[in-house]
């Protein structure tokens, strides 16, 4: 069977039409989404009624879901999972591959047997206060606060409140020392 010729011609050849096929293919943007002024987001995207402050980035291979509220000056890195219900203040670093949950008790299915819907689960909030940074492959459990400066080290699963101006890591995260 002989491949079509039209997508690569088109790609290759024709500069306009591959700025559009790029812009469509590259980044799902819903029209519900509410970005700030100077806000760069990278390839590879999906977000969806959420809201993203002035001058963040957003990179590549990142999902944004519904309610979640980005302030401004803030970094997500590559193939981070923002769910619903997060809420990340201004001037905050989320490194790579981080993992944010919203449900304490995850199921694909209700007692029925069903799959599950919006009315068989609660969305547990997660707050990350001002200049606090996340580092890379970080999972925070549901529920908790990161304070204000606090620093979570890469690699480690968050399963309660992160005092201010503290370093966490580990697993489960434990308070290292103060941020001078």
């Amino acid at each position: 069977m002989k491949e079509p010729l039209f997508f690569p011609l088109v790609f290759f050849l024709v500069p306009y039409t591959r700025s559009l096929l790029k812009d469509f293919f590259m980044q799902k943007i819903a029209p519900d989404v509410k970005l700030g002024k100077d806000v760069k987001i990278y390839d590879f995207v999906n977000l969806y009624g959420c809201e993203i402050g002035n001058n963040t980035k957003v990179g590549t291979f990142v999902e944004v879901q519904k309610g979640v509220k980005i302030g401004k000056n803030c970094k997500i890195s590559s193939h981070t999972f923002i769910c619903e219900g997060v809420n990340i203040e201004d001037n905050v670093f989320i490194g790579h591959n981080v993992t944010f949950i919203n449900d304490i008790y995850p199921r694909a299915t209700n007692e029925e047997g069903n799959q599950q819907t919006d009315d068989d689960w609660e969305c547990i909030p997660t707050f990350i206060k001002k200049g606090a940074s996340i580092g890379s492959s970080a999972t925070l459990l549901c529920g908790i606060t990161v304070g204000e400066n606090a620093i979570v080290g890469a690699g480690s699963v968050v399963t309660k409140d992160v005092p201010p101006n503290t370093i966490v890591a580990g697993n489960p995260a434990r308070v290292l020392r103060r941020v001078k």
